[in-house]
Parts: structure tokens; C-alpha cells; sequence
């Protein structure tokens, strides 16, 4: 089967640095493409050229609605096309009407994956969100962006984002500095995510207006945050008293969303994680949204999702011989 080329431009995009797209779309579906008379020609198994034709399409639709496609966009609809739920992805004539954000420099936060779009679907219609995922998968990044929207719409006074200090391997007390010194490395994930999102200039503005907040998790006890948009990350790594206590900190018209990755635990052996009971505790009551998101939704880079494929392998196979 053939299909035609309307651009170079398309072409060049669509085949990738070092044709690292069609590559991918051949090695995994076990197809050859060629490029042959402004038209690329699809050959192999019925099944599998099909798949690529539907993938290919899909790609030329993203190219030509102005969005990059790179690695993980592809691998992604290859496993949609392969389940036959292509229909599930965002379609490119729809991203316009489902932009996430814009960052300050005016580029689209878009969500790329159907479970970005249930992520922040639920972020936008419940008073607590609680989303867990491998890394990658923009649990954080998508939530901050939500936070600036809310702020610049004036629905919220104030943007509080927390971490626990929890130490992965690293004793905080050989640190340098004060304490919050010592506590500024495990928020820097947090500051990086806001600087993409609303600048360096507007972020030191809003900090001295206090008008945003990162702290570490100690710092919310005893506090009721009112008009707020409240951000736990990494919350894999609460207590369950700690994830008790910032739970119970939401005053009136607070927005609070939960992030974490289960896969990730740093607590002392033995010490169940606040979040994994947050999620059965909290799983039937209203106005409370779960959203799991899975190695599909990864974003970050093409390669991350290959190594959180390859420890959930790992991991099964060590579960196996237990």
C-alpha cells in the first residue's frame, strides 16, 4: 500500500532524526517502508502494513495540526493501533480545543497520551486528585500547569507545592547549609517544572508576593490552606500519618492534587507508604478522583520508557522465583 506525501517539510519530520520513526514503525511491526515518488510505499504482512498505515496517518495528522512527533509518540501509537484503540488517542483536529496551558514562552502544554487526558480531566473536575505512574509520565508538569491556569483565571490566591525530604541513599544531615539549604535539593524537580511554565521573572515575582509556596511537607503542619492549588509530589515516600496530616491542611476552595510512583519507595523497610494506603482508603469516596497512569503514558523521553519496561520486567520475574 502507498500514501502520499504532500510536503517535504512533512517527510522530513515524519521520518525523524536519522529516520529514527520509520526505523521504529519497521522493526516493530516487521514492515519496509520506502519513500518513492512523493509517496511512501508499506509493505509486509496484511496486518502489520495495515497498523502502519493507521499510524503514519495519525502522524501526518499531528504534523500537519503543527504538533512534534518524536520516539515515545510513535511507540505509543503503535501500541494503541495494535489493540485497535486509535480512537482513543487525542486527535490532532481536537488538540486545539484541549490545550493543558501555555508556557511563557507561548508553546502548547498538550496532553499527549489518553492517560494525560483522564489525568487532567479529573484534576479539573475534583477537589482531590491523586495520580500515581512511573516517572515520565508528566504526573507533576501536568498539575502545574493546571496551577498557573487557575491562578491567572483568578481561581485560586496562591500555588503551594510540597515534597516530603525523604532521603533516597543520601543522609540530609551531611548536607550543607541551614535547613533549608539542606531541604532545596528534593524541591528543585519542582522549581525546574514552574520555570518552563510561567518563567524565571514571573516565578521570583510570584515567590515575593507570596503568592507561590514550596516547602517541604513538614512545613504544612498545623496550617489550613484556603483558596489554594496544592500539589504533594513524590508522595510515595509520606508516612501515612504525614499523608493524613496534609490531606486534613485543605480549607475552602482548595484544589489539591497527589502525585507519586509506587515503584519508587524510599521509606525504612517495613514502613508502609502513605500514599499506597491513601489509595484504599480514599477509593469510593465523591468528589475524589484515581488516576493511574502506566509505562504508555510516558512522555519524557523515549528511552524511559524502555527502562520502566525493563525493572517492571525485572521485577516480575524476581516475584516469580520469591
Amino acid at each position: 500500500m502507498s500514501i502520499p506525501l504532500n510536503a517535504f517539510d512533512s517527510c522530513v519530520a515524519l521520518f525523524g532524526l536519522n529516520d529514527r520513526n520509520i526505523q521504529l514503525l519497521e522493526d516493530s511491526l516487521n514492515v519496509s517502508i520506502h519513500l518513492r515518488n512523493n509517496a511512501l510505499h508499506v509493505s509486509g504482512e496484511e496486518a502489520n502494513t495495515r497498523i502502519a498505515e493507521q499510524v503514519i496517518a495519525e502522524l501526518l495528522a499531528y504534523l500537519d495540526a503543527g504538533e512534534h512527533i518524536d520516539e515515545s509518540r510513535v511507540r505509543y501509537l503503535i501500541s494503541l493501533a495494535r489493540q485497535d484503540r486509535l480512537d482513543k488517542v487525542e486527535s490532532a483536529e481536537n488538540l486545539n480545543k484541549n490545550i493543558v496551558a501555555y508556557t511563557h514562552r507561548g508553546k502548547r502544554i498538550v496532553s499527549k497520551t489518553e492517560g494525560q487526558r483522564l489525568y487532567v480531566q479529573a484534576m479539573r473536575t475534583s477537589g482531590l486528585t491523586l495520580a500515581v505512574g512511573p516517572a515520565g509520565t508528566g504526573k507533576t508538569f501536568l498539575a502545574i500547569a493546571l496551577a498557573a491556569v487557575a491562578y491567572r483565571n483568578k481561581e485560586i490566591e496562591r500555588i503551594i507545592l510540597t515534597r516530603p525530604a525523604v532521603e533516597a541513599g543520601e543522609k540530609l544531615g551531611f548536607l550543607p547549609g541551614d535547613m533549608v539549604q539542606k531541604v532545596d535539593p528534593y524541591l528543585r524537580p519542582l522549581y525546574d517544572a514552574l520555570y518552563d511554565i510561567v518563567g524565571i521573572e514571573a516565578y521570583q515575582r510570584m515567590l515575593e508576593r507570596g503568592t507561590i509556596e514550596v516547602a517541604p511537607l513538614a512545613f504544612m503542619r498545623g496550617r489550613t490552606l484556603n483558596d489554594a492549588f496544592i500539589i504533594l509530589d513524590e508522595a510515595q515516600n509520606t508516612t501515612p500519618e504525614q499523608m493524613k496530616m496534609f490531606l486534613t491542611r485543605m480549607g475552602r476552595n482548595a484544589k489539591t492534587v497527589v502525585t507519586g510512583d509506587p515503584s519508587q519507595i524510599d521509606l525504612p523497610a517495613l514502613k508502609r507508604s502513605g500514599l499506597l494506603v491513601a489509595l484504599d482508603v480514599l477509593k469510593d469516596i465523591e468528589d475524589i478522583s484515581i488516576v493511574r497512569l502506566s509505562r504508555d503514558d510516558v512522555v519524557r523521553n523515549d528511552l524511559v520508557g524502555r527502562i520502566v519496561n525493563a525493572y517492571d520486567l525485572y521485577e516480575a520475574r524476581k516475584n516469580n522465583h520469591a
